[in-house]
């Protein structure tokens, strides 16, 4: 049925709400029976590009000079790199340093969340590795002592990487304990349940599906609601003076 113009979807001018009803498909150089739904990029005034990219079986990802995120929405995939395969099912991510010569191949129909972002280096700080792994095998901690807001990092809090992905699983009714403004900006997907975010003035209601991009600065807050735990992917820039000097 048609909607007659009606959406959840928002772009402010430091905050994006993109719900699934307003999803564009397209095709990015060198994906092989695949597309994508770009998020977030320089067109939208990020310093990141997100994306979710779809494969049917079979399918690749194309190549990118920047470094790379991935994570596994859903289905498995196989990762050549170094001269080795790796695979990785649900959940399972993987972190590719700037240049670094990879494959990405889908086994079967697949969802991946995909974060593309040029790397800044820093003078005596050694180039970032590649890590794969899955979010099964990190162990998560309480926010601010808050046992039931748990946060997973999937990547090392470590000066080499410059930005961090994590999830954050918040009971029902769990809540962020204040408004946060700062400098980093976000890339959110949900991966389940829902809640209510604030970002900037105005307060959305937000489900599984939906991606939120915050803008440095942006107001945001975030509450869950509903009788599961509401769980996100979340990126931020990181380790890095705002500035952006000290460059090798």
């Amino acid at each position: 049925m048609h909607n007659l113009g009606q959406t959840r979807s928002s772009h402010q001018g430091n905050h994006l709400l993109l719900t699934p009803d307003t999803f564009v498909r397209t095709a990015l150089p060198g994906m092989k029976d695949a597309s994508a739904i770009v998020h977030a990029g320089p067109a939208l005034g990020a310093a990141f590009t997100e994306y979710t990219a779809e494969f049917e079986p079979k399918g690749e990802l194309g190549n990118t000079s920047a470094q790379r995120f991935l994570y596994v929405l859903e289905g498995a995939m196989t990762l050549e790199a170094e001269g080795k395969r790796h695979e990785l099912g649900a959940r399972g991510y993987v972190y590719l340093p700037e240049g670094f010569s990879h494959r990405v191949i889908a086994k079967e129909k697949s969802r991946v969340a995909v974060v593309e972002k040029k790397y800044q280096s820093v003078e005596k700080i050694e180039a970032p590795h590649l890590i794969v792994s899955s979010e099964d095998a990190v162990s998560s901690h309480a926010c601010e002592g808050d046992s039931d807001l748990q946060v997973k990092c999937l990547l090392p809090d470590e000066p080499q990487f410059d930005f961090a992905v994590n999830t954050m699983v918040y009971q029902p009714g769990a809540a962020l304990s204040m408004v946060e403004m700062h400098v980093m900006e976000h890339g959110l997907i949900m991966l389940e349940g829902g809640g209510i975010y604030r970002l900037d003035d105005a307060w959305y209601p937000v489900a599984a599906g939906d991606f939120i991009w915050m803008g440095p600065w942006c107001p945001q807050w975030f509450g869950a609601i509903g009788k599961v735990p509401a769980k996100y992917l979340i990126y931020k820039d990181w380790n890095r003076h705002p500035l952006g000097g000290n460059k090798k």
